[in-house]
């Protein structure tokens, strides 16, 4: 889509510590001096607010009841097709853009390369998502070690988030491989400065024609 009246969708991804946060706020305001408008803006799991108590039986762990993993993929997909149907798509459809806190491809990274459950993951998101997918993604490549140092000095870690280090190497291998067969992704080296990131960014987001 080169019009530049289309209304794109384009998600930043990464493991723990990337710098997610900082990228969205500059993907933002380039969308937003770009177009004219404010992006809609979007997170996963959750979105909705029935997506967001899905969000919640991911993220917390409970130990009397310990979240199995196909369990985790499925409400993941369930808070996916949730958001799609009720927030993404419409605002597509309405002309505006859309920017996301990450998407499918973090579940084809975590659940599918991290737990081991890559079949499982693709058939759902087959079902769920069709030949949907971003118009652009932003993948902010780390090595898992320094990621987690960072995510650590911002305090608690989530359920995610404390997994052994052997999970994000798996899905950083599963992010790396799915974004070499893919031209719409693209890799950031998220260990530079937060400078060199952004200058990163924006140069893709330039070339990008819209």
């Amino acid at each position: 889509m080169n019009n530049s009246q289309t209304a794109k969708f384009i998600v930043i991804e990464g493991l723990e510590g990337a710098g997610k946060s900082s990228a969205i706020a500059l993907v933002k305001d380039f969308i937003e001096k770009h177009t004219g408008a404010v992006p809609v803006c979007t997170r996963e799991p959750g979105g909705t607010p029935l997506a967001e108590k899905m969000r919640d039986l991911v993220k917390i762990a409970d130990e009397s009841d310990p979240l199995c993993n196909k369990a985790e993929c499925l409400l993941i997909y369930a808070a996916r097709a949730q958001l799609i149907a009720n927030v993404i798509q419409p605002a597509l459809d309405n002309g505006q853009w859309v920017l996301g806190d990450r998407h499918n491809l973090s579940s084809l990274a975590y659940q599918g390369g991290g737990r081991g459950l890559y079949d499982v993951v693709k058939s759902l998101s087959d079902i769920t998502l069709g030949d949907f997918k971003p118009d652009l993604t932003l993948y902010l490549d780390i090595e898992p070690k320094l990621g987690l140092s960072r995510a650590a000095d911002r305090g608690a870690l989530d359920r995610i988030e404390q997994q052994e280090v052997s999970f994000f190497e798996r899905a950083r291998s599963t992010y790396l491989s799915l974004a070499d067969q893919d031209d719409s992704i693209k890799v950031i080296d998220a260990s530079q400065s937060m400078a060199a990131v952004h200058k990163d960014i924006i140069a893709v987001l330039q070339a990008q024609g819209w």
